[in-house]
């Protein structure tokens, strides 16, 4: 007798069981979706914080290249004004022209590679007119027919460096700028004399730390920089697979 009470009671608890079961997967389910609901939503909100950030960071270095080139770019022009005054003007016409493409053009996150490579030409034309007939200058830009884009304002830092750093009133110097584009890879260098000097501008390293930043935060793992000197050469060299 008490073995069927005993099975009967088995029996009651597993039917209950089986009533039970499928009603506490169901509110498990519900209860994991919303959790699962709420975590994306976080996670897509905490993406979108992560890219406002780096949008702001990335902003700020662009935007420190310029008042850097500006004042760089006028203590220039300022030399020229009692020596050269017809080419102080150009120079200036030449500045406006570079400003234009400084505030207006380069305020997007990508630009074509021609107008990238039109900005540098202005720039070396104009550091040109002041420097001495010691200086041997060599430049390679492509002609570049494919619709390539490339992040603003990435090359000048080179040039700027070499122009700063490599020329000496008295001594020979020299500058080797080049600029290639195989497949989806662009090849730059600057190789320029170096002269070692008494006291170092304090903001010398700006350009180049300032791209070195950049290049981290809009192109990861997708370049190499390479920045060394070797009995008064200083060779800069930047591969940056642009896709």
């Amino acid at each position: 007798m008490n073995g069927v009470r005993l099975r009967e009671v088995r029996s009651t608890m597993v039917s209950s069981i089986q009533l039970i079961l499928p009603m506490i997967l169901s509110i498990g389910m519900c209860v994991g979706l919303k959790i699962n609901k709420k975590w994306n939503k976080n996670e897509l909100l905490l993406q979108k914080v992560k890219q406002a950030q780096l949008d702001a960071e990335i902003k700020y270095l662009r935007y420190q290249i310029q008042p850097h080139f500006l004042f760089n770019t006028l203590n220039n022009i300022y030399s020229l004004i009692d020596s050269a005054p017809n080419s102080a003007k150009t120079s200036i016409h030449s500045l406006s022209k570079m400003m234009r493409y400084l505030l207006h053009e380069s305020i997007g996150n990508k630009v074509p590679l021609v107008k990238e490579i039109d900005f540098m030409e202005r720039y070396i034309d104009l550091m040109q007119l002041r420097v001495s007939s010691n200086l041997s200058l060599e430049k390679s830009f492509p002609i570049v027919n494919q619709p390539i884009q490339i992040a603003p304002l990435l090359l000048i830092s080179f040039i700027e460096n070499a122009f700063k750093h490599g020329i000496d009133a008295l001594q020979p110097s020299h500058i080797k700028i080049a600029l290639v584009i195989e497949k989806e890879k662009l090849h730059y260098s600057v190789i320029n004399s170096s002269f070692p000097q008494k006291e170092k501008v304090t903001d010398s390293g700006i350009g180049l730390e300032n791209l070195k930043k950049r290049l981290e935060l809009l192109y990861p793992n997708r370049f190499e920089l390479i920045n060394m000197e070797n009995d008064n050469i200083y060779t800069a060299k930047l591969t940056l697979n642009f896709k």
